[in-house]
């Protein structure tokens, strides 16, 4: 049996399991409610403010919800015993890896697709004139700029469920994954960022080396991203973000080294 067949089938496995487990339905639901919350509040009239109404809930939430998609993906076959079990079938540690990723990835998707989706038809719905540019700025608001925002929350997401099949592949135990999980969430979606203001604040860095240094950071990287690809920067010319190129290598490491780490801890000899 090829990998790629390997890799399917167990996609096919993980993606059963989710709809099979109602926790991870009333999370997909809430995630599903609280951006159209922020959307409802927020009263947006036009795709451009949606995305800068959107860009720093979701660097919350798609971390919040790719982590208890991802976190106890492989640990809990560990848990069960069905761990070693696989083991003793033809099946790499890449296709099975990349299968559980797949999965999952196939599951978590929706939910963040669909809540977008909603996002854009209150726009599109929206009583009144649409705004169809923003004068002062010079840009376009157009659904183009929207669909760059999703692509990139895409991307985004695939890199945070990384992170998470990774947490599961090397934790040792279902209470140290949760343990792991927090951490991370809290450093992605705060510790990374204060980390940097602190060194600026502390004359540790220089403020030239921020657009670099801040592509570090998973949520810098893709709020970077989002400002240069469907915003532009004439909204951040005082809050330096990372340039295109390391924007892009930035989530590149992360998606890369976390799923390297996941193959590398997965069969737990």
């Amino acid at each position: 049996m090829s990998r790629a067949r390997t890799a399917l089938i167990v996609a096919q496995r993980e993606f059963t399991t989710l709809l099979r487990t109602p926790t991870i339905l009333v999370l997909a639901l809430g995630f599903v409610v609280v951006v159209a919350g922020f959307v409802v509040a927020a009263g947006t009239g036009g795709y451009l403010p949606l995305i800068l109404d959107l860009v720093a809930p979701m660097e919350i939430l798609v971390p919040l919800l790719a982590f208890a998609f991802g976190y106890r993906a492989i640990q809990s076959d560990a848990d069960r015993g069905e761990l070693e079990t696989i083991q003793t079938y033809p099946v790499s540690r890449l296709s099975f890896v990349g299968g559980v990723f797949l999965g999952r990835l196939a599951g978590l998707l929706p939910v963040v697709l669909v809540s977008l989706g909603l996002s854009a038809a209150a726009v599109v719905f929206a009583p009144g004139d649409a705004v169809s540019v923003v004068v002062r700025h010079g840009t376009v608001d157009a659904p183009v700029l929207f669909l760059r925002f999703v692509a990139l929350t895409v991307l985004f997401t695939a890199v945070a469920l990384a992170v998470a099949v990774a947490v599961s592949a090397a934790a040792r135990s279902a209470r140290e994954a949760l343990a792991i999980a927090v951490v991370l969430v809290i450093a992605l979606v705060l510790g990374f960022d204060a980390t940097i203001v602190a060194a600026l604040s502390g004359g540790l860095i220089g403020p030239d080396a921020l657009g670099t240094l801040t592509a570090l950071s998973p949520n810098s990287a893709y709020r970077g991203l989002v400002y240069t690809l469907a915003v532009g920067d004439v909204y951040t010319r005082s809050a330096p973000t990372p340039s295109l190129v390391a924007g892009v290598a930035g989530l590149t490491l992360w998606f890369v080294g976390a799923l390297g780490v996941a193959v590398a801890r997965v069969w737990r000899g």
